[in-house]
């Protein structure tokens, strides 16, 4: 089992390391990797809820498959939320995910919906969270362009943060501020971290 360690970094270097770590994996290794965090997640305690809001793969930056999450949902008959990003104001717009949802990508190969029910930001009840690496305290890397972090600012208190990660905890991430939101978990294929 190989683990990867890298102590006391800065985002910057931390969001280029883990792009080229992730962009070794092969498409067998993501499924792998995807089905094993999808396994772990169903040992959690978090599907008393209603609302959940689930990113959908991007696969050519090498993301998480989610489609293994997404089964996991529908089977237990969740409400299930995705989003649409705006590059301009960096707000997202959640949609709920119904048969009817019709998706586009954008031209940063998101797969966003087209239409759809809106659903307010304080109804959603656990957030899965993708990211590039993230730290013992719960604080997360991702693309740099605070998406999330303003979403997540905006989820009630309660609203459950859960971050996708194929690698393992940083010890510390050098130029985390207090802007940045940090995880309640981080499910792994190894492990799952309680923050």
């Amino acid at each position: 089992m190989k683990f990867i360690y890298i102590y006391l970094m800065f985002k910057m270097e931390l969001r280029k390391k883990y792009k080229e770590l992730r962009q070794e994996l092969t498409s067998l290794e993501i499924e792998g990797k995807s089905m094993l965090i999808a396994n772990n997640l169903l040992k959690l305690n978090i599907w008393d809820k209603t609302y959940y809001h689930l990113f959908l793969t991007i696969e050519e930056q090498k993301e998480i498959d989610t489609e293994f999450i997404l089964q996991i949902l529908a089977g237990k008959d969740k409400e299930i939320v995705v989003s649409k990003s705006d590059f301009i104001s960096l707000e997202m717009t959640h949609y709920l995910l119904t048969d009817n949802t019709k998706f586009k990508k954008s031209e940063y190969d998101i797969p966003e919906p087209i239409n759809g029910l809106h659903v307010p930001v304080d109804k959603i009840d656990v957030v899965f969270v993708p990211l590039l690496a993230f730290d013992f305290k719960g604080n997360r890397v991702g693309y740099g362009k605070g998406f999330y972090d303003k979403f997540l600012s905006r989820c009630k208190p309660e609203t459950i943060k859960i971050g996708l990660s194929f690698f393992e905890a940083t010890l510390i991430i050098e130029d985390s501020n207090q802007n940045d939101i940090p995880l309640n978990y981080v499910v792994t294929p190894e492990k799952i971290y309680i923050i």
